[in-house]
């Protein structure tokens, strides 16, 4: 029962956590302290106050604003990378999986060549390549996200294939492909959305350490990597600029990954049971 508790605690504040944030970019389409985008010379490098709860940057733009137009950003950026990596990896595991043999061994072989590369080293060569900004930044990172669903989906249908089900479904004539969709696919949606949330997490990781460098969401539109980037040169005049924006992505990866533990402990079937 305590662990029970503990984990439902876990998931419980992953969902506080990523809800905070999820309410911080959707309010920033209506609303926003300031614009974010805004300068104010005069107002440059002063503190958190009343007028300023987070502080003011460099320019005068209000940090606050910035951070929740950096909410809807990173977040749309890792959404739409992790939707991609859905959408081109579950097919080529579903794929594998079912084909077996040399298409198998053709698509592992292709996941081995791109994990070979650091996932942050695969995203900046192929936003080097590409030029920078936050579509290329989604191709980038979504072409990571790949053989990490590709592999986890073949996994996962490689032991729903031993099924008695899918057995009954081939003895009464149902090709591969109905197969995959109908029986194998559904069956892995519970193991596929852990997986997409702990990606999405890595996803924001990813897209930060990109802007941090240049090739990611390109000015003036905020992003949490370019403030942490922008900060580093006044670390030690202006510590908000790098504090605020630090934790507001380690409170979002935070809240993602505990969201992402949670569930699958939920859904393992042999933690619900209190089994090793």
């Amino acid at each position: 029962m305590s662990r029970h508790r503990i984990m439902s605690s876990g998931l419980v504040t992953g969902l506080a956590l990523t809800l905070a944030a999820l309410l911080l970019a959707g309010l920033s389409f209506a609303w926003t302290p300031y614009d974010p985008i805004g300068m104010d010379v005069a107002m440059r490098l002063n503190p958190p106050s009343l007028q300023h709860l987070l502080g003011t940057d460099a320019y005068g733009r209000d940090v606050l604003s910035m951070i929740m137009a950096g909410a809807r950003n990173s977040l749309f950026v890792a959404l739409i990378a992790v939707g991609l990596g859905l959408a081109a990896g579950v097919p080529l595991g579903l794929l594998a999986a079912a084909r077996g043999g040399g298409v198998d061994e053709m698509v592992m072989r292709g996941n081995d060549l791109i994990f070979a590369f650091p996932s942050l080293l695969l995203a900046v060569m192929i936003t080097a390549i590409l030029g920078p900004g936050a579509v290329n930044a989604m191709v980038a990172i979504g072409i990571f996200n790949i053989p990490i669903f590709a592999r986890v989906a073949r996994g996962a249908a490689l032991s729903i294939w031993t099924r008695d089900y899918i057995l009954a479904a081939r003895t009464a004539g149902k090709g591969l492909f109905r197969i995959s969709l109908e029986h194998v696919l559904p069956n892995l949606a519970s193991v596929l959305v852990v997986q997409a949330t702990i990606q999405f997490a890595l996803a924001i990781v990813a897209e930060a350490g990109l802007s941090y460098v240049g090739l990611g969401v390109q000015p003036p539109a905020p992003s949490w990597g370019r403030m942490l980037s922008e900060a580093q040169t006044l670390i030690g005049q202006a510590p908000w600029l790098a504090l605020f924006p630090g934790l507001a992505i380690v409170l979002t990866v935070l809240g993602l990954s505990l969201i992402g533990d949670g569930m699958r402990d939920l859904l393992d079937p042999r933690l619900r049971k209190g089994k090793p």
